[in-house]
């Protein structure tokens, strides 16, 4: 993907989610819920464990599950660290959606909420939670962990660039309550991704139920990094290696 298509894929998400708010013999969702997925071409281009091959949000109830099927095994690839938070390599399976921030506990009206799945060995931002079991919560970072993040437009980021939505000095918006305390509209609910081989599956509880009827999502993954001045931007999209939908038009609906 070229660095302009990147721009203009993200000044359509953006603009898209402000106003609003294929089996391999593992285990799958049912044929008929792979129907509804957001489904994408592979791309020898792109590195297999990041090629999109179908993007997928089904609920029962007030839970979310959210499917993304990639064309190599997923979370086979992490960074390598660099030694320091800044200009810390992030890489990550995102689920931009249209439901409003305020439905996981930010801010409400601040930009496009985001499921992701992240590994950045730099740095740990799960303070509440010991990913690899070792009894330190503070070493965590590389193990693929779970964020809900609000996505905006950050010119500091590039022209027309996403990053999560930073916190000014002196301003103190609503942020859940497992919000890890970094200056940056980014919560760590705990969620553990789950890896079959070609697919990574994420659940996630909603206290309202209704908030989810027609919510609208895609699927991305990416590459961020932490600026070298550690905020203001602190984490920006530096490469988007694959669209399901192609155009970051949120076609997928959670029925």
């Amino acid at each position: 993907m070229t660095l302009r298509t990147q721009i203009l894929s993200a000044a359509a998400l953006v603009a898209l989610a402000l106003p609003a708010l294929a089996d391999d013999g593992h285990d799958h969702p049912s044929a008929a819920a792979m129907n509804d997925a957001v489904k994408s071409a592979t791309d020898a281009a792109i590195r297999a464990p990041f090629d999109i091959v179908a993007a997928h949000v089904h609920r029962d109830g007030r839970t979310a599950t959210f499917h993304m099927t990639l064309a190599d095994d997923a979370g086979s690839e992490t960074p390598e660290a660099i030694g320091s938070l800044g200009g810390a390599p992030v890489v990550s399976y995102v689920w931009p959606t249209s439901l409003d921030p305020s439905v996981i506990g930010f801010e409400g009206g601040t930009g496009i909420l985001a499921l992701a799945a992240t590994s950045h060995p730099d740095f740990d931002d799960t303070p509440l939670f010991d990913e690899d079991g070792d009894a330190n919560l503070t070493n965590d970072g590389a193990r693929w962990h779970s964020h809900w993040v609000v996505l905006t437009q950050i010119e500091a980021c590039g022209e027309g660039a996403l990053g999560v939505r930073d916190i000014p000095e002196g301003e103190t918006p609503a942020m859940p309550a497992t919000w890890p305390g970094l200056p940056i509209f980014i919560d760590s609910p705990g969620f553990t991704p789950v890896f079959n081989g070609p697919e990574i599956i994420l659940s996630v509880g909603f206290s309202d139920a209704s908030a989810l009827d027609g919510a609208a999502y895609d699927g991305v993954t990416s590459a961020l990094r932490v600026n070298a001045n550690v905020h203001a931007p602190l984490l920006c999209v530096e490469d988007i290696f694959d669209i399901a939908s192609g155009d970051l038009s949120l076609p997928g609906r959670v029925e």
